[in-house]
This record gives C-alpha cells, sequence and structure tokens, in this order.
C-alpha cells in the first residue's frame, strides 16, 4: 500500500470508528459518494473485504479491524505531531482550544472574550462536555477540570480555583413550602440529586448518603440541569456560590459546606505547557480568577 493511499485508509477508519457512511461523510468533509469510492477502491487494492453491509451500517470484517486499528494509531500519532506543530513558536495566534465542564461557561467567557480581545489574531475554540478531551493528542490546548486532580501522564496540573456549593430554592418554593429546619430533619422538603447511582460530584455524593431517598424526588445527570429545576420550584438543589452571587432569582437555603466544594485544575500537555500562547493564556487566566467569588 502506497502513502497516497492514507485518504483511503482514513476514510476505511472513520467508517470503522463510526459504523456508517454518513457519519464518515459528515466527520471527514466529504460527499458520501466519496467515502463510498474510497472504500470500494481500498478493498480492491488489498483483495478482500474490509465490512460486512448492512441496513443499519457497516461493520468491519477481521481485516477492516486489523486496519482500523493501525490506522487509529498513525491518526492519533499525526494529531500528536499536529498539536506540537501548532503549538511552536513565540507569538499569540492561530486557534486556542480550552475544554471545560458547560457548568463553567458562565465563569469563563467574560475571561476567554477579554483574551480575545487582547489577542484579536487568535481564535478561540471552548469545547464543553463530560467526557476527558486527549491533550496528548492535541483535542485540546489548556483543560480545565473539576475534582480530584487529574492524573494522566505528561500532563501539567496546576491548582486554580475551589467552587462552593450550597443549597438553594426559589421563591415560590420557598412561600409554598418554608424551609426545612435542618439537614437532618429534612421533613417532607424536596431536593434536587444526582440521577447516577454513585454520583462522582461531591455535593451529590453527600446528598445520595444523607438524606432519605424519599425527599431526592427529582434527579438530574448533570449539575446544569439542577439550577433549572430550582428555578421552576422542582425542590431544593445545587448551585455554585458564584452563579448566586448577586441573583434575586433564588435564596440560599443552606450555605456552602467543606465537603459540598469542587476543586477546579488547569490542566496542560508538557509538550505544549511553555509555549508562548499557552503560557500568556494560563497566566491571564490565574490573574482574571482573582476576582471570582471566594466560598464563605
Amino acid at each position: 500500500m502506497a502513502f497516497n493511499d492514507w485518504d483511503e485508509v482514513r476514510t476505511a477508519y472513520q467508517v470503522a470508528r463510526l459504523g456508517t457512511v454518513s457519519g464518515a461523510a459528515s466527520a471527514l468533509g466529504v460527499h458520501h459518494a466519496t467515502v463510498i469510492r474510497h472504500i470500494d477502491s481500498l478493498e480492491g487494492k488489498l483483495g478482500t473485504k474490509l465490512f460486512q453491509r448492512h441496513a443499519r451500517g457497516y461493520t468491519p470484517t477481521e481485516a477492516g479491524q486489523d486496519l482500523f486499528t493501525v490506522a487509529r494509531e498513525a491518526d492519533d500519532q499525526l494529531a500528536q505531531l499536529a498539536s506540537r506543530i501548532k503549538g511552536r513558536g513565540d507569538s499569540v495566534t492561530g486557534e486556542l482550544i480550552v475544554t471545560s465542564l458547560a457548568v463553567l461557561a458562565p465563569l469563563l467567557s467574560p475571561a476567554l472574550a477579554a483574551f480575545s480581545e487582547a489577542h484579536p489574531e487568535l481564535t478561540i475554540k471552548l469545547l464543553t462536555d463530560e467526557r476527558l478531551f486527549r491533550l496528548e493528542y492535541g483535542e485540546a490546548h489548556v483543560a480545565i477540570r473539576a475534582g480530584n486532580p487529574p492524573d494522566q501522564p505528561d500532563n501539567v496540573v496546576q491548582r486554580f480555583y475551589k467552587q462552593g456549593f450550597a443549597l438553594y430554592a426559589s421563591k415560590e418554593y420557598i412561600r409554598r413550602h418554608g424551609r426545612p429546619e435542618s439537614l437532618e430533619a429534612p421533613g417532607a422538603h424536596r431536593f434536587i440529586g444526582s440521577a447516577e447511582d454513585t454520583p462522582r460530584a461531591p455535593f451529590f455524593r453527600w446528598l445520595n448518603e444523607n438524606l432519605p431517598a424519599e425527599n431526592i424526588t427529582y434527579r438530574v445527570n448533570q449539575i446544569t440541569a439542577a439550577r433549572p429545576a430550582v428555578l421552576a420550584g422542582a425542590g431544593i438543589g445545587f448551585s455554585t456560590t458564584w452563579a448566586e452571587a448577586e441573583s434575586d432569582e433564588v435564596e440560599m437555603v443552606f450555605p456552602p459546606r467543606e465537603d459540598w466544594a469542587s476543586p477546579l485544575w488547569l490542566v496542560t500537555h508538557v509538550d505544549l505547557h511553555r509555549t508562548a500562547k499557552v503560557q500568556t493564556f494560563v497566566t491571564f487566566l490565574k490573574e482574571w480568577a482573582k476576582r471570582w467569588p471566594v466560598p464563605d
């Protein structure tokens, strides 16, 4: 197989990864006919079928799985190389990819906007997702992560900010139901908890362990869904103290506690950590964060 077959190999890799021609076409930014042509051509050159076609899509054969494994490694290595090349230089230009949990977007956006204003030749991408983006493969330049300190190899991890969480209720909920006397005696009050059996968030974990299950009557799988539920009067729920610092939509029912707090970490890959772009941004963000509310 010649080097100029890489486009076809990459197409086969995306079909194996996503399972459909349309998914691969979307990922590659090509027409679905191009995907089919690449697969047919590659199978012809190799003299074997790479996929079983069926109504739901494409399933790799044994040969297709072998190709998928090799192509995945090559694609990862090329992505890592591209990330390193893009990160070099002494200018703050090009693209800066920042990944964070969606709940932090209101906190981060003013900082990112100010950084963009200061560096107009830079394009900023903010990727919000529950999954961990792989810094070693160039999926992001800077990650902002919550919880325990990240322990992936070759990452530079810096303590960044501590989010305080408290329990809040809407004014309408308080008007209808009053306030619970204590968390030890919640009475008939309704609380908003996690839909996960073993929540990762410390505040949701605490709620599961300390409140009767019958009091947790509304459950969400992400903290971003908790605040709308609080505003709708579904119950008493957690929100960050920074989000509610000047809010007149809710009232604090129970103040923040240390075992509800969630530390944030700035994470960069060692290969890009000292580049001008990453260093300039990290320094700027740490300075900007000094104006954020500190939990009581």
